[in-house]
């Protein structure tokens, strides 16, 4: 390698060091610390198991922030990740929202899983590889959606024909 060459290696890695270490200064709002509420999902402890595995990190406000998330680049996506995750579905969050609300959003997080863009790939490798999900972790979580479903169709019915009869009454 030239003289030159090497000027020019060292300059760069220098001033790549330098931009690492400035990164490193730009503050990232709300990592390591999440918000106070919390929900208790009504799930067996087998969807519930799966649920913090693979969903819970981005999608409630039990995010665990391990070290590699205080250091930029990596923060400044994580922090994004986590607040996108959070704004589209908050697990923590259910208690602010209806039965039939949690069955939407339990439909759509199957499909979403259904069609394989749940978990992203990006968080489920190289680092979560626990949040893969098998065959019978998709099983699981497809009966209790389905069995979530049927439980709020048969709570419907129920709440239909209490307003039929009282209908009738008034006629």
């Amino acid at each position: 390698m030239s003289p030159r060459m090497k000027k020019i290696v060292i300059g760069g890695l220098v001033a790549g060091i330098v931009a690492f270490g400035a990164a490193q200064l730009v503050p990232v709002k709300g990592i390591g610390s999440n918000p106070p509420e919390r929900f208790k999902i009504d799930a067996p402890p087998e969807v519930d198991a799966i649920l913090r595995r693979a969903c819970f990190d981005c999608h409630s406000n039990e995010t665990r922030w391990p070290l590699y998330s205080r250091i930029a680049p990596g923060s400044w996506l994580m922090a994004r990740d986590v607040t996108k995750g959070r704004q589209h579905l908050n697990l923590s969050k259910w208690d602010e929202a209806d039965d039939e609300e949690r069955v939407l959003d339990m439909e759509n997080m199957w499909e979403q899983v259904e069609a394989g863009e749940m978990p992203k790939w990006f968080y489920v490798y190289p680092m979560h590889l626990a949040a893969r999900l098998s065959d019978a972790d998709k099983a699981a979580l497809k009966a209790w959606v389905d069995a979530a479903k049927a439980k709020a169709k048969a709570k419907a019915d129920g709440d239909e024909k209490p307003k039929e009869k009282q209908k009738d009454k008034d006629e």
